[in-house]
């Protein structure tokens, strides 16, 4: 059979956003898990990368980011999945879930970002790292992130917005290390919204799953390739992954 032809297998947690923040917010840290945030750009990788395949199937949490996906599984296959956004679940966390003096640590974004999250959620115990450009090519610069995160566990939530797969890669080197003990989150440019450096789209665009159109309206520089160029391969790609549903663990608080 050729190569991306066979069908393969991605395992959603059952779960939208309201069951999620309540999931989260009872984690505790007694234990590590990480959760991953699948929008039409990770699906790609997921089918076309065996070693992306292979994280993803660690992660406890697997959460459809993408509006426009679950719309068009559900008018093309009747497929219908629970979308909880990447962006939308950090910012109801940090509004409703973190308290004060919940150990938080945040790698990616710059100092000034996260400067401006401890005075407007009054946070006294957020670490943030920013690991350099192109850091994953780099062993010393990976291991230095690795322990950074490892010496501030037990955490109650990891902010990895380091982009994909780069955040993806580190969420599995912890849970392969064994050391870190907390629930860490994929997040990928979340904590721009957050922090007011970029806009997100209007709800409506939001909930009619259009949300890649006004940040490619916004960005088209930096965007058109992701969007215009990569992005259309999932309508090939798509038919080729076999979307399951899975109850989510539920774990008392430690």
């Amino acid at each position: 059979m050729g190569r991306h032809t066979a069908a393969c297998e991605l395992q959603v947690t059952d779960c939208g956003l309201p069951e999620f923040l309540a999931i989260a917010a009872r984690f505790g840290t007694h234990r590590y898990a990480f959760a991953v945030t699948p929008n039409t750009d990770h699906l790609i990788r997921f089918r076309t990368d065996q070693a992306f395949r292979d994280i993803y199937r660690q992660a406890e949490f697997v959460l459809l980011d993408s509006r426009f996906i679950a719309r068009l599984l559900r008018r093309t296959g009747g497929v219908i999945l629970p979308t909880c956004t990447g962006s939308t679940l950090t910012a109801e966390l940090f509004g409703r879930v973190i308290g004060a003096q919940d150990p938080l640590v945040l790698i990616g974004g710059s100092a000034q970002q996260a400067d401006r999250l401890r005075p407007r959620y009054r946070l006294e115990r957020l670490q943030h790292h920013k690991p350099p450009m192109g850091f994953v090519h780099d062993p010393l610069a990976v291991e230095s992130c690795l322990r950074f995160i490892e010496a501030a566990s037990p955490f109650r939530f990891c902010f990895l917005a380091v982009g994909c797969p780069q955040q993806e890669q580190l969420a599995h080197l912890l849970w392969a290390r064994g050391r870190a003990r907390g629930l860490a989150l994929c997040v990928g440019g979340a904590v721009n919204f957050l922090t007011g450096a970029e806009r997100r789209a209007p709800r409506w665009m939001q909930s009619a799953g259009l949300e890649w159109l006004y940040r490619l309206s916004r960005d088209p520089a930096r965007l058109a390739r992701r969007y215009l160029v990569r992005g259309p391969r999932i309508f090939w790609l798509l038919p080729r992954l076999n979307f399951l549903l899975r109850s989510p663990s539920i774990t008392p608080s430690g």
